[in-house]
């Protein structure tokens, strides 16, 4: 979780007039919307601002958060998020310490894992078939000797006969 601090790369910061507008605004899947809504309520969010690679969400008590695509950073070890019922689990910031963060349910693959394909229109992904699983190369195998016939010189089969033995 290491997160770059400060205003947008151009120094500037824009204020949002909502969360709908910064999260379609940072490209934040649609699937956390809902998610992310809730977190901001339970904690009392009131204005958002671009902060270039996350959303800033101002509160009245505690730290801000930051929302990125794929965690909601800026909570403290001792508070407890409720969303639907259940508290959220927290984990420890690496490039924000002492606080704390969520990654959102719907959250990215991993980093070095490969992105989510772009969608197609329907006939282009129709032809285009699912790619096979890769095998491993084989690796080759060292050669044995079994040896050499006396009488015709040829070599030997796995077995240690040569033509001449039948």
């Amino acid at each position: 979780m290491n997160e770059v601090q400060g205003p947008t790369p151009t120094g500037t910061s824009r204020l949002y007039r909502s969360l709908a507008e910064a999260l379609r605004a940072h490209r934040i899947p649609v699937e956390n919307h809902e998610f992310i809504g809730a977190v901001t309520d339970a904690v009392g969010s009131s204005s958002f601002i671009d902060r270039g690679r996350y959303i800033e969400a101002l509160r009245k008590d505690g730290a801000p958060l930051h929302i990125g695509r794929t965690y909601i950073n800026g909570f403290t070890e001792d508070e407890q998020v409720l969303v639907g019922g259940r508290a959220l689990p927290l984990l420890a910031s690496e490039g924000r310490a002492p606080y704390f963060y969520v990654t959102q349910p719907g959250a990215l693959p991993a980093m070095g894992s490969k992105r989510p394909a772009a969608r197609a229109s329907g006939a282009r992904a129709a032809a285009k078939p699912a790619s096979a699983p890769r095998m491993p190369k084989a690796t080759p195998v060292a050669e044995r000797d079994y040896g050499v016939c006396d009488r015709c010189f040829m070599v030997r089969n796995a077995a240690g006969k040569c033509g001449c033995d039948d």
